[in-house]
C-alpha cells in the first residue's frame, strides 16, 4: 500500500490531538485536584463519590442533632436540678412544721413561703430553650404549666391549654383537652445515626407525677395534688380543702407524716428523671465520637476514592508534554513543509 503524504498528515494530527487532549484531561486533573470532573469520565467512581458524599451530609446532619440535644439534655438537668431545689426546701419547711412550739401564724408563715414555691416551680417548668419548652413534650410552643388560685387563696399547679386556660386532666380520652395532655406526655425524639433514634426530653408529667411509697398506701402521686394537700393541711383543714369532722386527727399532723413521704418521693423522683437525663447525656457523647469517627473514616475513602495522586500526575503531565514535543520534532523533519519541496 502506498503512503501518502496526507495519510503520514492525518494521522500525525489525529495523534496529536489526542496527545493534547491527554495533555488537558492530565492539566484538568490536576488544576481541580479530582480524577473526574463529569460522571461519565467514570462512572463506577462517580456513583461511589456521590454515595459516600450521601453519607457525609447525613454525618453532618446527625452531628447537629447530637448537638442540639445534648444541649437540651444539659439545659434539663439544670432545671430539674432547680425543681429539686424547690422540693427540698418545701422538705425542711415540713419538718419544721413537726416543731411542737409552733403557732398557727408560723404554719400560714410557711404556707406562704411554700405558695411563693409552687409558683416558682411553675416558673421552672415552663423553661424556655432555643424556642421552645423543655418540659412541653411534643406541644413545644406552649407553656405546659400554670397557676391558679382557689377559694382559700392559695396557689394550684395546673397543666395548661393552648390558649392558656387551665386544662382538665381528668377529660375523656375523645376530648381536645385529653388530646393536648397527651401532646404533654409524650417525649421527643432525633436521629442520631442511620436507623439509630433516641428520645431526649423530659416531660412536665414525668416531674409531676412520682411513685408513692409504700406503693399500696392511699396516698396522691401527683405533685400537684400533693402540695395542694399540703396548703390545706397547713389551713388546718383537710386534704381536698374541706373541714375535718369533729373529734378527726389534726390534719396539721399529717404534715410530718403522709406530706412529708410524698415529698421525699417526689424528691427521689426528680433525681430519677436526672440520672436518666445523664445516661442520656453520656449516651450522646458516645454517639458524637463514634459519628466523628465515621465522618473522619468517610472522608479518607472519599479522598481515595476521588482525589489524585498529586506527584503521579506531575510526572504523568511531565511525560505528556515531552511525548507532544517529540512529536512535533519528528513531525517537522517528516512531512513536507511546502509545495516548493515537490518541486525539488
Amino acid at each position: 500500500m502506498r503512503i501518502t503524504n496526507s495519510m503520514i498528515t492525518s494521522n500525525f494530527l489525529s495523534d496529536m490531538q489526542n496527545n493534547l487532549q491527554n495533555m488537558q484531561k492530565i492539566q484538568q486533573q490536576m488544576t481541580s485536584g479530582k480524577i473526574i470532573s463529569k460522571p461519565s469520565d467514570n462512572p463506577f467512581i462517580a456513583s461511589r463519590s456521590m454515595q459516600l458524599n450521601s453519607q457525609l451530609d447525613a454525618n453532618t446532619q446527625y452531628s447537629s442533632n447530637i448537638k442540639d440535644a445534648s444541649n437540651w439534655l444539659d439545659t434539663t438537668d439544670t432545671t430539674l436540678g432547680q425543681v429539686g431545689n424547690a422540693l427540698q426546701r418545701i422538705n425542711e419547711l415540713l419538718v419544721s412544721t413537726g416543731n411542737p412550739g409552733y403557732s398557727n401564724d408560723e404554719n400560714q408563715s410557711v404556707k406562704d413561703e411554700i405558695n411563693q414555691i409552687i409558683s416558682g416551680l411553675s416558673q421552672t417548668l415552663n423553661t424556655n430553650f432555643d424556642g421552645k419548652y423543655l418540659f412541653g413534650g411534643t406541644r413545644v410552643t406552649v407553656k405546659p404549666l400554670g397557676t391558679t388560685t382557689d377559694a382559700n387563696g392559695n396557689t394550684q399547679l395546673v397543666y395548661n391549654k393552648s390558649d392558656g386556660n387551665p386544662l382538665n386532666s381528668n377529660a375523656a380520652s375523645d376530648t381536645v383537652d385529653a388530646k393536648q395532655l397527651n401532646m404533654i406526655n409524650k417525649k421527643l425524639s432525633t436521629e442520631i445515626s442511620q436507623g439509630v433514634t433516641m428520645d431526649y426530653s423530659v416531660s412536665a408529667a414525668d416531674v409531676l407525677k412520682y411513685k408513692s411509697e409504700p406503693s399500696t398506701a392511699a396516698k396522691p402521686t401527683d405533685l400537684r395534688d400533693l402540695l395542694q394537700s399540703i396548703v390545706n393541711h397547713l389551713d388546718g383543714k383537710n386534704a381536698d380543702g374541706s373541714t375535718p369532722a369533729s373529734g378527726a386527727a389534726s390534719p396539721t399532723s399529717l404534715l410530718v407524716t403522709t406530706d412529708l413521704q410524698g415529698i421525699q418521693d417526689a424528691t427521689n423522683n426528680v433525681l430519677r428523671l436526672r440520672s436518666e437525663v445523664g445516661a442520656k447525656s453520656n449516651r450522646m457523647k458516645d454517639a458524637a465520637d463514634s459519628n466523628d469517627a465515621q465522618t473522619q473514616n468517610l472522608t479518607t475513602i472519599l479522598s481515595k476514592t476521588e482525589d489524585i495522586d498529586i506527584t503521579q500526575k506531575t510526572m504523568e503531565y511531565a511525560t505528556a508534554q515531552t511525548v507532544y514535543t517529540a512529536a512535533l520534532q519528528t513531525s517537522a523533519r517528516v512531512l513536507q513543509p511546502s509545495l516548493l519541496d515537490y518541486l525539488r
